[in-house]
C-alpha cells in the first residue's frame, strides 16, 4: 500500500493532518479505520488549532509508539531507544521542513488560531504546506516500517 497517496487522499477528503497520516496506518497499527480518526482528531492544526506542534508530526510519533513504543515503565533503556528514535524523526522532519512547529510551517505570526476551522480547512485551506507536511511525514514512517529506522 502506498501510505504517502492515501495520507494525501485522506487530507484531500477533508481530514485533518493528524487524521490523514494515522489513520493512512491504521491497518498496519491493528486499529480500525475510525478508532484511528477519532484518537488523532484532537491533534489536527497543531493540536486543535492551537499551532502548536504540527498534526502530521505528532500522527508519526503516535504510529511510531504504536510499532515500536515501550510499556514497561522502568525499562530505562526501552525508554531512551525510543526517545532516541522520536528525536531522530523529529530532527529529520525539521530538517526537510524547516520546523515542527504548525504555525511556523504556516507562516503565521499569533500563537493560538480560532478553534472554528475555515471553511474547506482539510483539503484545501494551507494545502501547500500542510498537504506537503502529510506526505512528509506517511513518506518517513514508511521508510521506518520498511527499515526500522528513520534516514538521517
Amino acid at each position: 500500500m502506498n501510505h504517502q497517496a492515501r495520507a494525501q487522499e485522506l487530507f484531500q477528503q477533508g481530514y485533518n493532518c493528524s487524521q490523514s497520516v494515522f489513520a493512512a496506518f491504521s491497518d498496519d497499527l491493528g486499529l480500525d479505520f475510525e478508532t484511528a480518526l477519532k484518537l488523532t482528531s484532537s491533534l489536527g492544526g497543531g493540536m486543535a488549532r492551537l499551532r502548536e506542534v504540527c498534526g502530521a508530526v505528532t500522527a508519526m510519533f503516535l504510529a511510531a509508539g504504536m510499532k515500536y513504543g515501550y510499556s514497561d515503565p522502568k525499562d530505562g533503556k526501552a525508554k531512551a531507544e525510543h526517545y532516541t528514535l522520536i528525536q531522530n524523526l523529529a530532527k529529520q522532519f525539521e530538517k526537510e521542513n524547516g520546523s515542527l512547529l504548525c504555525r511556523d510551517l504556516l507562516g503565521l505570526t499569533q500563537k493560538r488560531d480560532s478553534p472554528v476551522p475555515e471553511e474547506g480547512e482539510g483539503g484545501t485551506h494551507h494545502a501547500g504546506p500542510c498537504a506537503g507536511c502529510v506526505a512528509c511525514a506517511a513518506r518517513m514512517l514508511d521508510d521506518l516500517f520498511e527499515n526500522g529506522r528513520p534516514k538521517m
